[in-house]
């Protein structure tokens, strides 16, 4: 059985039966069968689809922010935002998708050649609780324009979301197989990937989870993309704008009670603003209405596990063994952790190094331009970065000597579904969003006439 448990409360929510061996194949042959004849609907009629999803999201979105927020613990108000969210990208899709994956035609000493976009058919997904609509809706939205099919593992922490998901595509009109949810534990995820039904996954997670599926696909030369964690820095120079720095930075780090892959985690100060900046700072924290995830004007809640927790508890207390600040919070009871400034953190600090994955922001400060570049790439991660600046056309050459997947300029890092989405290093491969999002599992096939 697979329980959830509500993490502000403790109080278990309901228990799941894992699928049997038998139960897994019956439903990828469901999705086989489904996909042999979802490969030949128009844009059209997938589009109407889609569409659908989105009005009925819009629709439900009381009903799901709080099967999230109770399983979670993701502040309600943030919940709606993120259904919000997906509405709009099944809109994008829908309204693009054919134009993504248009024939293209390419001049050549041949009669006529071109290149298609056609769908490879099943396609396995393996998401994380932090986003439970987000990270499963930007998968197969694309994936079901682009023809193919899906089989979704979530986390287990937050199967009600995996089933409210599998029931909307079907109330949207999809035939059954078209999505499915799989109920099961992380153990049958290698038999899963290695049966041949699949024929690609994504995961988005950590770095172990990322490496168990990408070498379990690679063995049988399947086709994987990876959305694994980061450590984004936000760089704040000294001509920066401070009004409009200090409201970005407290929404990239303590949104979601900061357990996102893609929030700045580590702030670099110009030294001549970094004193000013950290008082500013630091009473915008003290103003976060701290409470429980249901209360409309909660802006942190919980995180959504104990471990979780006690993880983030033990890379800042590390990290003030080894000289940092404990400047502002640094509390932790069960599953909550209050909002956490540290100062003086340098680079050989556990905060520095690793993914904070919850309320804590690392302060650190730079004298030039080139250190503060230095210092951003100065990471195994390499999802994103933002740098503050008046002066934009600084800002994009700085740009260019960031190894990140994103640069965001006097904005956070965010996912637009217009806009690739994806990063380096041991943040992943490949790209999600965008119409380079669309054309990860499809096959780019040339077809000459001589």
């Amino acid at each position: 059985m697979i329980t959830t448990v509500n993490p502000y409360t403790g109080k278990e929510l309901k228990q799941y039966k894992e699928l049997t061996s038998d139960q897994i194949q019956e439903k990828l042959e469901l999705a086989q069968k489904t996909f042999d004849y979802w490969r030949t609907t128009s844009y059209e009629q997938r589009a109407e689809k889609i569409r659908k999803v989105g009005e009925l999201l819009e629709k439900n979105k009381d009903k799901y922010a709080l099967q999230m927020t109770r399983e979670m613990g993701k502040p309600i108000s943030q919940s709606r935002s993120e259904l919000e969210k997906c509405a709009w990208l099944c809109d994008h899709y829908a309204e693009n998708a054919a134009s993504y994956l248009a024939p293209e035609s390419i001049k050549t000493d041949y009669q006529k050649s071109y290149v298609s976009y056609e769908p490879l058919g099943v396609i396995l997904a393996v998401m994380p609780w932090n986003y439970p609509f987000w990270q499963v809706m930007r998968f197969i939205v694309p994936a079901l324009m682009a023809g193919n099919v899906g089989v979704l593992k979530h986390a287990s922490s937050v199967m009600g979301c995996a089933e409210m998901i599998e029931e909307l595509f079907l109330e949207a009109g999809f035939h059954q197989g078209c999505f499915q949810n799989l109920t099961v534990s992380s153990d049958p995820i290698e038999k899963i990937i290695k049966n041949p039904i699949i024929k690609a996954a994504t995961l988005t997670g950590s770095k172990p989870a990322g490496s168990a599926v990408a070498g379990t696909a690679g063995s049988e030369i399947k086709k994987t993309v990876l959305e694994l964690g980061g450590n984004n820095a936000l760089v704040v120079l000294e001509d920066a704008d401070f009004d409009q720095a200090l409201e970005t930075c407290i929404t990239a780090r303590y949104q979601n009670t900061g357990q996102s892959c893609i929030a700045g985690k580590r702030l670099l100060l110009h030294s001549t603003i970094a004193d000013k900046f950290v008082e500013l700072f630091t009473e915008k924290v003290k103003e976060l209405k701290i409470g429980n995830p249901e209360d409309e004007d909660t802006y942190i809640g919980v995180m959504s596990r104990k471990d979780l927790a006690e993880e983030l508890e033990e890379l800042m207390n590390k990290s003030i063994e080894k000289g940092a600040k404990l400047h502002y919070g640094g509390k932790r009871k069960d599953t909550f952790f209050e909002p956490t400034i540290l100062t003086g953190v340098t680079s050989d600090m556990p905060v520095f190094r690793e993914e904070t994955f919850g309320p804590l922001m690392a302060v650190s400060t730079f004298d030039t331009e080139d250190e503060a570049i230095e210092m951003v790439n100065d990471s195994p991660f390499g999802l994103g970065a933002s740098i503050f600046t008046r002066d934009t056309d600084k800002a994009e050459e700085l740009s260019k000597r960031i190894k990140d997947g994103a640069v965001f300029i006097n904005e956070k890092v965010t996912s637009h579904p217009a806009l690739p989405f994806g990063g380096t290093g041991i943040s992943g491969y490949g790209r999600e969003l965008s119409h380079f999002g669309i054309r990860e599992f499809v096959n780019i096939k040339t077809v000459v006439v001589a």
